[in-house]
């Protein structure tokens, strides 16, 4: 980049939320994920009270529960409705795309999503991996894309169909191995915690160098991404089994061995993440976070917290309070109980819920945190609303 070239400041013009289906409430769960080895589940309601959650959505048809939309179908309809609300497809200079868990292995999920926008044209088109902070790290793409001067239009999109590797037939193989073992088909607590936690659903963002000719927009102040997998194991995987204590990969197992021990399924290490998550993407970041950027609680006007279960959120707030940024809980926004976790689109589905819902005025400050328990990774990203011009 030309040393004398201006950095644009960015702007997040719209948001927008897709999620599948009706919404499906804690009792009728289990009859459209199905059961796992024949049997209800033992943690399903402990998990439920824990966790806070009320509703979600699954992109299958609790008829015939087959799948109604992949996880790029998502993301494509998401973007859809940026298009509806007046973002030009014809302008996207880049398109950032993320999930937890894509549909394939190859070709990349941005390109998938892509393929389902013909309307965009020919575009960048980027895919970011990993668990909740892949979101942010396709928006931080999209910002930097703009804030270069490379695109006057990009657009961020994350999305996860997690039930397609939830629903009660992927254990089979391993339950019903069980069964022929004579012991109980019932799948290890690291799997089915994850059953009760996770949802489906889309976000995207439509980010440019200009406020909007009309209502309000969110400048973004900086965007902070932080791992400390360099001390920290793996926590939360999926295609991929721990041994030894080492994260071996999909690639070196059979085939019937995958099947029988349901490797592609989503696993937690639920001790590891309770005692860690606050410390590691909270406390310790943002330490770092505030001295790099002068970031002082009173300045904070909202705090918008992906946190994946309502047993975090006082957990939460003392961290914040240990970090020295004691944001008070009148001034969070959330809706985990009605949307549930949908992992790396949990923060684009707040975003635009909050943007939608809330009385914002210019000059209000807004920070935002999505935390991730893959291998202990964080965000934090700042944005001010301001008014049109």
């Amino acid at each position: 980049m030309n040393p004398q070239h201006t950095l644009s400041e960015v702007y997040i013009n719209r948001a927008a939320a897709f999620l599948p289906n009706r919404a499906v409430g804690n009792d009728e769960m289990e009859a459209v994920l199905g059961l796992a080895g024949g049997l209800p589940s033992r943690v399903r309601k402990m998990i439920l009270r824990s966790n806070a959650i009320e509703t979600r959505h699954y992109a299958i048809d609790p008829e015939t529960r087959q799948a109604t939309h992949s996880c790029a179908e998502l993301a494509a309809e998401a973007v859809r409705l940026l298009f509806a609300q007046g973002t030009d497809p014809a302008e996207i200079g880049s398109l950032a795309c993320a999930t937890s868990y894509p549909d394939q292995t190859m070709p990349g999920h941005g390109v998938m999503v892509h393929g389902l926008l013909p309307e965009t044209g020919a575009c960048e088109v980027v895919s970011a991996a990993g668990v909740c902070v892949a979101g942010m790290a396709a928006m931080k793409h999209a910002y930097q894309a703009v804030r270069t001067g490379e695109h006057r239009h990009a657009v961020a999109v994350a999305a996860e169909a997690a039930s397609a590797v939830m629903r009660g037939e992927v254990f089979q193989s391993e339950t019903d191995g069980r069964k022929l073992a004579g012991a109980k088909p019932e799948i290890a607590f690291e799997k089915d915690f994850l059953r009760w936690m996770l949802s489906d659903g889309a976000g995207a963002v439509h980010v440019s160098n200009r406020p909007n000719s009309r209502g309000i927009s969110l400048k973004i102040h900086w965007i902070e991404l932080l791992s400390y997998a360099h001390e920290m194991p793996a926590c939360m995987y999926a295609g991929a089994e721990i041994s030894d204590g080492l994260l071996r990969g999909w690639k070196t197992f059979d085939s019937d061995y995958c099947r029988r021990n349901s490797l592609m399924s989503v696993k937690q290490d639920v001790k590891l993440l309770n005692e860690n998550i606050v410390p590691y993407t909270v406390e310790k970041p943002l330490a770092r976070i505030m001295a790099r950027h002068k970031l002082r609680a009173e300045e904070i006007d909202w705090f918008l917290p992906h946190y994946s279960s309502g047993f975090f959120r006082d957990k939460l707030a003392v961290g914040l309070a240990n970090a020295g940024l004691p944001v008070g809980q009148e001034k969070w926004f959330t809706n985990l109980a009605a949307k549930g976790n949908t992992g790396s689109a949990s923060i684009y589905i707040i975003l635009e819920e909050f943007m939608r819902m809330s009385d914002l005025r210019a000059g209000q400050k807004i920070l935002c945190y999505i935390p991730e328990s893959g291998r202990f990774s964080t965000c934090f990203m700042l944005l001010e609303a301001v008014e049109a011009v």
